[in-house]
């Protein structure tokens, strides 16, 4: 395969082949990420500080074992020291990764989506000008020491969709996420997992607290932030989701988010693009 680049993608290094975050001793730091330059997938591994990835554009999903999350605009995925997780970004994706020392800052003990005010991104992105490998002065004390305060008041945005062990819900996953579109009914998946509609009602609600309706729609809700971060257009996107018309995919998405595709993704508006180094 052919990056954007004109790489070959087997030729390209891990983001991490050139800083080991375990290797580094401050309290926190932060890089940014070009994709077109780095392996879009990176496989499960942890770190023993806890790790926010925030979109600058595009977008990645990051997996753990228990949800898998989209970091759209203007939001990071905050993933706490020891935590097995993936990442995939998108073609397009520009990131930015801040690392925190355990203790550091008073920040959840569960992986979550964190809303990112201007401010702090602005300083995240400050720090990520500052070399992994610099001593540090007061200066950048006092920078990590707002930026660590600021972070903790930032809200938990509800935009992860929950996973299970389980066979028969994830038999049921693995073929949504391969056909969104699919729009068997609760009783047509019970019979698909040879189960009651009743017991699987109810399953699926102890394995992931929603019901099929609502998990099914969370679903959408993930491939759509990720599909329009990446660049594909409402008509796409509410078609391969199996809506009837675009109309009824932004009735979804405004009734989830609050407001429309196109208003939700004009923070990506040029003056909010990656800085040159």
């Amino acid at each position: 395969m052919i990056s954007k680049s004109g790489q070959s993608s087997e030729a390209l290094l891990s983001c991490y082949a050139e800083c080991d975050p375990d290797s580094l001793d401050r309290t926190a730091f932060a890089v940014r990420l070009d994709f077109s330059q780095y392996k879009a997938e990176v496989p499960l591994h942890q770190h023993r500080q806890g790790q926010l990835v925030m979109a600058l554009h595009g977008a990645v999903t990051c997996r753990t074992e228990k949800a898998l999350w989209i970091v759209p605009p203007d939001c990071g995925v905050w993933i706490p020291g020891g935590i097995l997780h993936s990442n995939q970004a998108t073609s397009n994706a520009h990131l930015s990764y801040l690392f925190v020392e355990p203790g550091a800052a008073a920040l959840p003990m569960e992986c979550c989506t964190l809303s990112v005010s201007p401010m702090l991104r602005e300083m995240i992105l400050r720090l990520a000008d500052v070399p992994v490998n610099f001593a540090g002065n007061e200066h950048i004390e006092r920078l990590v020491r707002v930026m660590l305060d600021e972070l903790v008041q930032m809200p938990i945005e509800a935009l992860s969709l929950p996973a299970s062990h389980h066979p028969k819900i994830n038999a049921i996953t693995a073929a949504l996420t391969d056909d969104p579109s699919d729009r068997r009914t609760l009783a047509d998946w019970a019979a698909h997992v040879a189960m009651s509609e009743r017991s699987l009602k109810r399953l699926m609600v102890e394995e992931t607290g929603l019901t099929f309706g609502r998990w099914r729609r969370q679903l959408h809700l993930v491939i759509a932030l990720r599909e329009l971060a990446s660049g594909a257009s409402v008509q796409r996107v509410s078609s391969d989701l199996g809506y009837e018309s675009p109309t009824a995919f932004i009735v979804m998405f405004k009734k989830a988010l609050g407001t429309t595709p196109a208003r939700y993704f004009s923070s990506q508006s040029a003056d909010r693009s990656p800085r040159s180094n």
